[in-house]
């Protein structure tokens, strides 16, 4: 497996990792941990060595089966979880340090670990990114042993600029993938500049970049793809990376005639990401143990070509870029 570093935490981690929202199972499903034990350890047996949850995924289930995995193994395994979401509603006023220290301290109970490697705050209003207080708990958290080091989710690039502004974030979680690529023009040089890592989620955009969904796909009830295509139900923007679900079908068979006939799409989409060397890892999501060793195959590939870039770049600007530009994502 072919390492990173994360940015100023040191940390060197597999530049594939895991992203466990769906890891006891597919979405909408009942947790599974027979299933998520398989995962995670088929992860890394194949050389994964930063997992990445959150305190709401699975309903807290995640991060049980995330510790339990930690237990288990004696490989170093750099562990990332998120706070926030919890909060109900989910409003910047909602946002005070005594709740996040809570969330901090019950995820350490979770995954009975003594310090977190990283803690995220997990998509927070945009309103919270300006209240130094949020922050500045996170110092008092690191100089109590009870995290190593703070990083921020977010949705928007502002966001992210806005949150790097801060020295003790060391590390952003952003969408990007060949149909939000604006992170790469707007942000990543100067996360750069401040040597702070870049946690690329959502690679697949919810699954449309692996070529096999068409105009019938049908999805579970309980899947946020059958419902919050428009953020309906949480944070707009998230599910098919915010783009219209038939537009991104038409687009993907664009994509297709760069690339041989036979190719996985999946795989190079991921490639895609790790061309740009300012991206630490990735953490594309799987709900069975097969999909883990489809991921990781990326890494292996070979650098896609000037051409395929360029052609990539051509087709978000021609059908994707007009849409979400309304968005400023």
């Amino acid at each position: 497996m072919k390492k990173r570093i994360l940015g100023k935490t040191g940390f060197e981690i597999s530049e594939i990792s895991l992203g466990t929202w769906q890891v006891g199972g597919k979405w909408g499903e009942k947790f599974d941990h027979s299933n998520a034990d398989r995962i995670l350890n088929t992860a890394v047996d194949h050389g994964v060595n930063f997992i990445d949850t959150a305190d709401v995924y699975g309903n807290g289930e995640s991060e049980k089966a995330v510790g339990r995995l930690i237990q288990s193994r004696s490989e170093r395994i750099y562990v990332a979880t998120k706070c926030g979401r919890k909060l109900s509603p989910h409003v910047d006023e909602a946002y005070q340090p005594d709740a996040l220290r809570k969330f901090v301290e019950h995820s350490l109970k979770s995954m009975n670990l003594e310090t977190l490697d990283l803690i995220q705050l997990h998509c927070p209003p945009t309103e919270t990114y300006y209240r130094p207080e949020i922050f500045d708990l996170f110092s008092t958290l690191k100089q109590e042993g009870k995290i190593q080091n703070l990083g921020v989710s977010v949705e928007r690039v502002e966001e992210a600029l806005q949150a790097i502004e801060y020295d003790n974030v060391t590390t952003i979680q952003i969408i990007f993938n060949m149909f939000r690529q604006r992170p790469a023009t707007d942000f990543f040089a100067a996360a750069a500049k401040k040597n702070v890592g870049i946690i690329v989620r959502v690679p697949l955009a919810s699954g449309l970049l692996t070529g096999k969904f068409t105009p019938d796909t049908t999805f579970n009830a309980h899947d946020h793809r059958a419902f919050n295509r428009h953020g309906e139900a949480f944070d707009k923007g998230e599910t098919f990376s915010g783009i219209d679900y038939l537009k991104g079908l038409h687009t993907v068979d664009e994509i297709k005639k760069l690339f041989p006939v036979d190719s996985n799409l999946a795989a190079i989409a991921l490639k895609w990401i790790l061309m740009f060397h300012e991206v630490s890892c990735i953490i594309p999501g799987a709900s069975r143990p097969e999909q883990i060793l489809s991921n990781l195959g990326a890494s292996e590939l070979p650098d896609l070509s000037k051409a395929q870039m360029v052609g990539v770049k051509q087709l978000y600007e021609e059908y994707i870029l007009p849409d979400l530009a309304k968005e400023k994502w």
